[in-house]
């Protein structure tokens, strides 16, 4: 039977893709802060936060009661809008978003290594080549996020481990914030993208495509108003 880690399925796209997977025959092991309110026999759900010192060994626990795992799924994410009364916020998206995959890689990627193969995939955003007065903490995670993830699938590929950096757009879920989110996505249908990548492996996906050409445009845009905004 194959075994799937999902990393933040408490809700959103995470949650709607635990229950996919299970649906498909998939056992999974779910890892995230609160309970993902799923009962299933081949649901086993741990309480682990990424930004704590004991995360790598719960996640190495649960890989070791897992057996092998062909599947990682690096769901968990958080971005709030910039408060300058509360920059720990814009810190916290740095922990999670970028510094929580890396504690992932550390312990599930050597087990794929070790058994020859399997796919960690994981959930960036195409808000990873803006420059973002709103949510630095965002943006700057997710470049950093990408980046990480594109380099190490091209170590690792060659050892029969594949990576892939899935770019969503808008998904209407709570982490959609702000008065305009053009081209949002449901998240039934951000899982059928992610069912499509487990199956083709790509190194990474970017979705709406419209949106991924609406995002290159306004790259250059994004870096001319960060400047102006130092005058």
């Amino acid at each position: 039977m194959r075994h799937a880690i999902i990393i933040g399925n408490t809700d959103g796209i995470g949650l709607a893709l635990t229950r996919r997977l299970l649906s498909d025959g998939w056992a999974v092991t779910g890892l995230s802060r609160r309970a993902a309110g799923l009962e299933h026999d081949r649901y086993v759900h741990v309480a682990a936060d990424v930004t704590a010192a004991g995360y790598p060994a719960e996640l190495e626990r649960a890989c070791a009661g897992a057996g092998r795992v062909e599947l990682c799924v690096y769901a968990a994410g958080v971005g709030d809008l910039l408060d300058l009364d509360d920059l720990a916020a814009q810190t916290r998206a740095i922990e999670v978003n970028l510094l929580g995959v890396a504690r992932t890689v550390e312990v599930v990627v050597p087990r794929m290594l070790a058994a020859g193969g399997g796919h960690l995939v994981g959930l960036s955003s195409l808000a990873d080549s803006l420059i973002s007065p709103e949510a630095p903490g965002y943006a700057a995670s997710k470049a950093g996020m990408s980046s990480f993830l594109i380099a190490l699938g091209a170590a690792l590929r060659p050892r029969g481990v594949a990576v892939s950096t899935v770019r969503f757009g808008f998904v209407d879920t709570k982490m959609a914030k702000g008065a305009v989110r053009p081209m949002m996505i449901t998240v039934d249908r951000a899982v059928d993208v992610l069912i499509r990548c487990l199956r083709t492996r790509p190194a990474v996906v970017s979705y709406p495509r419209r949106m991924t050409l609406l995002t290159a445009a306004l790259r250059p845009v994004s870096r001319i108003q960060a400047r102006l905004r130092k005058r």
